[in-house]
């Protein structure tokens, strides 16, 4: 019962963020529920592996890159339960809301590997050394992902929306 609790209690403290990360992957809250509990059930499934890791941190964040990874590729098999799709509901003003929706817009125009490394350098607020061993790739490959998606993201967003590159 002691791996139950430990492998809830990671996970309940890493939810949200897990959620977010998952979110901005693939700009969708559903899907992203999905790739998160996809990612939960291995985690737990694996618990003892997963512990031992040198970066448990990495290890999940690598475990949710992959599955994204295998939802986009598996994708084909969605089922559409309807041919009208819904209004887009209005943005309020001042909220910041319309901000949001394009930078989650300009996320999905740029590559996988650019969005992916975006995420989880900006907003997971991992270093590049830590994306590199998440991806299984070079800290210069990171470096490059960053450099290219944020000029894309600015070339997107034009001067509407602030994107600032930290030095990391």
């Amino acid at each position: 019962m002691d791996r139950d609790r430990e492998c809830a209690e990671y996970v309940s403290a890493r939810l949200p963020a897990l959620h977010r990360a998952a979110y901005l992957l693939c700009g969708d809250a559903h899907r992203a529920d999905d790739i998160v509990a996809g990612t939960v059930m291995e985690l737990y499934r694996h618990w003892h592996r997963v512990r031992a890791a040198d970066n448990v941190d990495a290890y999940v964040h690598r475990s949710l890159v992959r599955r994204f990874s295998q939802e986009r590729r598996l994708r084909w098999a969605r089922v559409l339960l309807t041919d009208r799709l819904p209004d887009r509901a209005a943005a309020r003003p001042d909220s910041g809301v319309e901000d949001r929706q394009a930078l989650r817009d300009a996320l999905a125009r740029l590559t996988t590997a650019q969005r992916t490394v975006l995420v989880l350098r900006y907003f997971c607020d991992l270093p590049v050394a830590e994306v590199a061993h998440i991806l299984r790739c070079s800290e210069g490959n990171v470096k490059s992902h960053s450099s290219r998606g944020l000029a894309a993201l600015r070339e997107i967003l034009g001067t509407g929306v602030a994107v600032e590159e930290a030095d990391r």
